[in-house]
This record gives C-alpha cells, structure tokens and sequence, in this order.
C-alpha cells in the first residue's frame, strides 16, 4: 500500500510558478512510474505528466516547455515544476502512482492517487 500526499499548491498570477511535491510512504517509489493529473471545474480529469521508474518523461503537449516532472527516489518524493502558469492550468492536481513503473498515460494504470492539491491562476 502506497500513501501519496500532494503539496505547494495555491494561488499565483500569470506568469508565476510553482512546485508541486507528491510525498510517499508505505512504499518505496523507486519501483514505481509516477504521474500528474489534473482536474478543472467542470472538466474531465486530464494527464499532464509521467516518469517512469527508469526516469522516461512524457508531458502533455500543453505543458510542454512549461511544466517539468521529476523524482527524487532517496526523499520518496515526485515533483512538478510549473512555470509561465496560465488561467487555463487552474485545476485540482493529483499525482499517482503506477505499478508497471512505465508512468503511463492513462489514469486507470495507476494503483494509488494523492488527495489532490488546488492550483489557482489569476489573471
């Protein structure tokens, strides 16, 4: 079992960035692919990033150039990195875990999922 708890979300302006944590316990993530999900008022949940347990990236391409995923397996702990935030990235984010260690594109793949954390961009 996998607890997954998502930090540094809040309120920024446009243009400004922000870090999101995804800290784990339970489990060791180095065996694990890790995503960022994302959720918008009245929106389906949509992927924004993975990496999988070997360090292979994939964004979206609406993040591409502005987001970056990444993982610190000694901390147990995956980051996104947002920057040039835009009013369409206000979402609820989630980060996730997935068991084949790919970081798969599809939500379904992943086992575990943090409680999410608000991102709100002003304009």
């Amino acid at each position: 079992q996998v607890q997954l708890v998502e930090s540094g979300g809040g309120l920024v302006q446009v243009g400004g960035s922000l870090r999101l944590s995804c800290a784990a316990s339970g489990r060791s993530l180095s065996d694990y692919g890790m995503g960022w999900f994302r959720r918008a008022p009245g929106k389906e949940r949509e992927f924004v990033a993975a990496i999988s347990r070997r360090g292979g990236i994939s964004y979206a391409d609406f993040v591409k150039g502005r987001f970056t995923i990444s993982r610190d397996n000694a901390k147990n702990t995956a980051y996104l990195q947002m920057n040039t935030l835009k009013p369409e990235d206000t979402a609820v984010y989630y980060c996730a875990a997935d068991l084949s260690g790919r970081g798969s594109y599809y939500g379904f793949e992943y086992a575990y999922w943090g409680q999410g954390t608000q991102v709100t961009v002003s304009s």
